[in-house]
């Protein structure tokens, strides 16, 4: 993990609006021909130059229930080419879901996050720890053997975990027991996410401001 620096300057509600169109382009693409190419997709993106973490997310319509998401914690290429790549494994490569089917595509509502670069979260005691933790900011992963997992901020609001159940459940995720955060190498990271969404399919896009 990166030093810590300072924080990016946020997207636009016009840049996430391009964002979330693009993701959805992708889905729509890859679920609907055998001939998806990544790379025109890419290039319908290419102004996306910053090296930013991603994450698209699926959820039916109206009900919110999760369909497909997958993404990219480290910023290892820019946000356009890792957008693409996110939203063609949410529909297609989530393996707690089969592949999306074009005939779903109406029902589908489509989440860009857009994250900061992970930072290691550091404290005297595991008694301390739930105390480090942002309710409505901060997202987490944890790395422990050879299992990992991440949760976004946006899963703690919509769940209503204080920090110690944002904890336990990023455990589980993970593969882990749930108080597997409180084991002295564990290693713990924290995030900061910008979050675009269709408020229904297709429909306009807005940026969701956690409480």
């Amino acid at each position: 993990m990166a030093a810590t620096h300072d924080a990016p300057a946020p997207y636009s509600l016009e840049e996430g609006r391009e964002l979330v169109w693009g993701a959805r382009h992708v889905v729509e693409s890859a679920t609907s021909s055998p001939r998806f190419e990544r790379g025109i997709a890419e290039e319908r993106l290419a102004r996306f130059k910053e090296r930013r973490g991603v994450f698209v997310t699926l959820e039916f319509y109206p009900t919110r229930a999760l369909r497909g998401c997958i993404g990219f914690t480290e910023p290892i290429a820019p946000l356009g080419k890792l957008l693409v790549e996110a939203a063609l494994a949410a529909a297609t490569e989530d393996p707690r879901f089969v592949s999306v089917t074009r005939h779903e595509l109406e029902s589908l509502i489509v989440e860009v996050s857009i994250l900061t670069e992970p930072q290691r979260i550091t404290a005297r005691s595991a008694k301390a720890l739930p105390r480090q933790i942002r309710i409505g900011t901060d997202g987490l992963l944890i790395r422990y053997g050879y299992k990992s997992g991440l949760l976004l901020p946006i899963v703690a609001v919509e769940e209503r975990w204080d920090a110690e159940a944002f904890l336990d459940n990023l455990c589980v995720k993970a593969g882990l027991a749930e108080h597997t955060w409180k084991v002295h190498d564990v290693e713990l990271y924290r995030f900061s996410t910008q979050v675009f969404r269709e408020t229904e399919p297709r429909g306009e896009i807005e940026e969701v401001v956690l409480k």
